[in-house]
């Protein structure tokens, strides 16, 4: 089975998160509302590199990404 590259997550027990769920490498959660990050992934000493490297891209990507579907949802 293939998922999309983001998908978004809602939860009841937090009424306030906006969660967005990065399926790909390196996975992780990402709450908007705080921008918290949970990473779903071991990383080793040169993975850590590189993800320090692009996490700023990938948390913009996740972003860009709400923003996109609330406006589809709104339009």
């Amino acid at each position: 089975m293939s998922f999309p590259k983001f998908l978004l997550g809602d939860n009841t027990d937090f009424p306030e998160a906006i969660f967005v769920v990065h399926t790909e490498f390196p996975r992780f959660i990402i709450n908007l509302q705080n921008d918290e990050v949970e990473w779903l992934e071991e990383f080793d000493k040169e993975d850590k590199q590189e993800l320090e490297n692009e996490a700023e891209n990938l948390f913009n990507a996740a972003n860009d990404f709400y923003d996109r579907e609330i406006e589809r949802y709104e339009g």
